[in-house]
């Protein structure tokens, strides 16, 4: 299942990769083997996914220690692994538990046992997505190459995805366990329904595909990535290469006539003070009058926070988004007057990050702009709040310079998924890649290299359209709910677990 994600790019696996799993815990009712199957595959898609976190080490520019890194490094990935199996493990005791009646209709039990555990597993999904820590959804395995399927993201969000894939791989494991017990008709049943479904989700996602780009309201725009690793990011030398390579920039793309200039997380780590008073980029937007959202670095009580400045051509402040979903560990330790004591942040700043609210949307020269920092394009309620509330076109910018190529790999695969669902261009900038342009029908028509400073123009285009997940939100997820609440009490085993 893993394997489907970039950078592997299989995600054909992905179809039948659960599977194994599903034939281990088929009618299996000791909750300790199940428990530990469920671990087993957990850990194996959780955490060869989020492998890339390793990259963070070694942390000797933060003063660690090498081998203490290496430590750090593999804790934080085994505990973010654990925390992603812990979702697989719940899966698994579910369905342990919600036993069918095999005695009564053994062909409709079958597809009831498929909708209870796609409804389980999709709900899972959804609570998980509500906490602080969340990345893998087995949807991101078939961003950003099965255009068609992720298509469906449209109608109820990347969990329709979920959904399609837990079906697929439930028919392809009951149609084995039909073999197994000698139903070979029913098992060719099954194998063709897993076939036809298939059929019919491509074929709703092509259809949505074939929807026509906006081409009415055009917006020119300029990104920049600046390049600057994180070892001289917040010592002189980093702020002045940040200073000169922004606004080498920002003068670059004002003469080629863009109309907003972008830049990444934290382009300049300084407060937007300081950039009035020193440094050559606030007088370049003054004199040359091209709005631009800055990443820079904002204030709440004395505490920062990682904000995006949204200025004007007179070089006046419109709005300031703050990142509302921190990196547990990187920007805020969880339980902190519990954990704080033991741990610090692996961070070179020398304050607490503030997190910012979660009903920002900020207004800008060309219209209300969705906006999301890093490791929020993990979060789709984010963006889907914002185009609900009438953003026009998204903007994520980030900075994946701490961690290992798979990442930004990925981080660009769940932006492509933020752009269908919510039927937007999009606009991605990083400081070292990759920065990209998104179509709302997640086609990458531009893609950064890595570890380059690069500038690019680019026409994206601003829209109203809502899609029936902007509408509706999750609201596939909760009618499979309710659909498998009322089947189960109709098949419900008698069998004592």
């Amino acid at each position: 299942m893993a394997m489907g994600c970039e950078p592997f790019d299989w995600w054909v696996l992905s179809w039948f990769s659960l599977v194994p799993l599903w034939l281990l815990i088929n009618n299996n009712t000791s909750v300790r083997k199940n428990l530990i199957m469920g671990l087993v595959w957990g850990l194996g898609y959780h955490g060869l996914t989020i492998s890339w976190i390793l990259g963070i080490h070694p942390m000797t520019w933060l003063g660690v220690p090498w081998l203490a890194s290496l430590l750090i490094a593999l804790v934080c990935w085994l505990l973010i692994s654990l925390w992603g199996a812990s979702l697989v493990i719940l899966w698994t005791m579910a369905m342990t538990f919600f036993q069918v009646n095999e005695s009564r209709l053994p062909y409709c039990r079958v597809f009831v046992k498929i909708i209870i555990g796609t409804a389980i597993w999709s709900g899972l999904e959804q609570l998980y997505s509500l906490t602080p820590l969340w990345w893998s959804s087995l949807s991101l395995t078939q961003s950003p190459h099965n255009l068609t399927i992720l298509q469906l993201g449209t109608i109820s969000g990347p969990l329709t995805i979920t959904a399609a894939l837990v079906v697929i791989n439930g028919l392809i494991a009951e149609a084995i366990i039909m073999y197994q017990v000698k139903q070979k008709k029913n098992s060719q049943i099954l194998i063709l329904t897993a076939i036809l479904c298939y059929g019919f989700f491509s074929g709703v996602g092509w259809l949505l595909y074939q929807r026509p780009l906006s081409s009415e309201k055009a917006l020119k725009i300029g990104l920049i990535q600046g390049n600057i690793r994180n070892e001289i990011k917040l010592n002189p030398e980093g702020f002045t290469k940040a200073i000169e390579g922004y606004t080498t920039g920002y003068n670059q793309l004002a003469k080629e006539g863009v109309q907003l200039v972008i830049t990444p997380e934290t382009a300049l780590p300084f407060f937007w003070d300081s950039l009035t008073k020193y440094g050559s980029f606030y007088p370049a937007v003054k004199q040359a009058g091209i709005p631009v959202i800055l990443g820079a670095f904002g204030s709440i009580n004395n505490d920062y926070t990682n904000s995006l400045f949204m200025i004007d051509a007179e070089g006046k402040i419109m709005g300031i988004y703050d990142k509302s979903k921190l990196v547990p560990l990187g920007e805020y330790i969880p339980f902190e007057e519990i954990l704080g004591k033991i741990i610090q942040r692996l961070s070179p700043l020398k304050t607490r990050l503030r997190a910012g609210k979660n009903n920002q949307i900020i207004e800008s020269p060309f219209g209300k702009v969705i906006l999301g920092i890093c490791y929020e394009s993990a979060y789709p309620e984010i963006f889907r709040r914002q185009t609900r509330a009438g953003g026009e076109y998204i903007v994520t910018a980030s900075n994946d310079a701490h961690y290992s190529l798979a990442m930004p790999a990925q981080h660009n695969a769940q932006d492509v998924m933020r752009a269908i669902e919510n039927d937007r261009w999009a606009a991605r900038v990083t400081n070292t890649g990759y920065s990209a342009i998104v179509t709302p029908r997640g086609d990458v028509i531009w893609r950064s290299s890595l570890n380059t400073y690069t500038t690019h123009t680019a026409t994206i285009y601003t829209q109203d359209t809502k899609t029936l997940y902007v509408r509706f939100g999750n609201w596939l997820t909760v009618l499979l709910l309710g659909l498998a609440g009322v089947l189960y009490k109709i098949f419900e085993s008698k069998k004592k677990i």
